[in-house]
């Protein structure tokens, strides 16, 4: 396998949970030439003094991006929380990086994604993913599966209530952690070659009923799952006080996973970071305080 860490590398996002995972582990494997990208470098002032270059990337202007990739050979272009207006951010940044001389990109999407009106967030991932493709650059896709961590915002309800609501048809979903995906990304600004899209996930599908066993397991309290259709889960989200649109990508997510496009496993969290990516159970289990245990 290729190494890169002589490279100039360049992580963007670094000041978020993600991007600052990314970096740590990209230090850790010896990386020499490192560039943590962020909106407010003074957030980065610790790695400066590490010897890590903090420098201000802004994908919302457009006139900064060129000296945001200056230099650069790779770059971990971490997807942005701008819902709405990612695609012309992303599509921005790798026109910049195109222009700069950057060889490879690594980009984190969604898994399925596509143009499809059902596909929720995933159009957004999609056209960046064209992007990419018609950049002429190498690029490494890698399509994070559903964060373990967002089991974390409903957890609570779901044990205090006893009752856990999902699809009908549910196949499961093979959360990866959050910790597990951004050190596969450094993985792969470290080491990818070529051209490719891969599928970062966790070890094995979980469906509903599984993860209701596993929180009463926890807790002690009785879970069910209880099977309902699409327009009944948004209903029920945006009675809880969620966004429309919101509700309509968290019910996007497990129509996909009715389909099956969530229960996909693979081996590249442990090829690119070299460790074995952690079981829900093993998360849920470090994370107990969190479930009202």
């Amino acid at each position: 396998m290729a190494s890169f860490k002589d490279q100039t590398l360049l992580v963007t996002g670094a000041g978020g949970n993600f991007g600052r995972i990314a970096v740590e582990e990209l230090l850790a494997r010896g990386a020499t030439k490192l560039i943590a990208g962020t909106r407010d470098p003074a957030k980065l002032a610790d790695l400066a003094a590490r010897g890590v270059t903090v420098r201000k990337v802004d994908f919302d202007d457009a006139a900064s991006l060129p000296a945001a990739f200056a230099g650069v050979d790779r770059v971990l272009i971490i997807s942005t929380d701008g819902i709405g207006k990612r695609v012309a951010q992303q599509t921005a940044a790798i026109a910049a990086a195109k222009a700069a001389g950057v060889k490879h990109i690594v980009y984190t999407s969604a898994p399925a994604a596509r143009p499809n009106a059902d596909a929720g967030l995933g159009i957004e991932h999609y056209w960046t993913e064209v992007a990419l493709a018609q950049s002429g650059l190498d690029f490494t896709i890698l399509r994070d599966h559903m964060y373990a961590e967002n089991n974390l915002m409903g957890a609570a309800h779901e044990i205090a209530t006893g009752q856990l609501f999902g699809l009908i048809g549910d196949r499961g979903t093979a959360y990866v952690t959050r910790a597990d995906a951004a050190r596969t990304a450094a993985g792969a600004l470290l080491t990818a070659e070529g051209k490719s899209i891969e599928d970062v996930t966790g070890p094995a599908a979980v469906t509903n009923v599984e993860r209701a066993a596993l929180y009463s397991q926890l807790t002690g309290k009785p879970v069910n799952s209880i099977a309902i259709t699409p327009p009944e889960l948004t209903a029920g989200l945006v009675g809880a006080g969620l966004p429309e649109g919101f509700a309509a990508a968290l019910v996007a997510f497990q129509v996909d996973a009715v389909l099956g496009f969530h229960g996909v496993v693979t081996d590249t969290v442990e090829r690119f970071s070299g460790r074995k990516p952690q079981t829900l159970a093993d998360f849920l289990t470090e994370n107990r305080a969190a479930l009202g245990a």
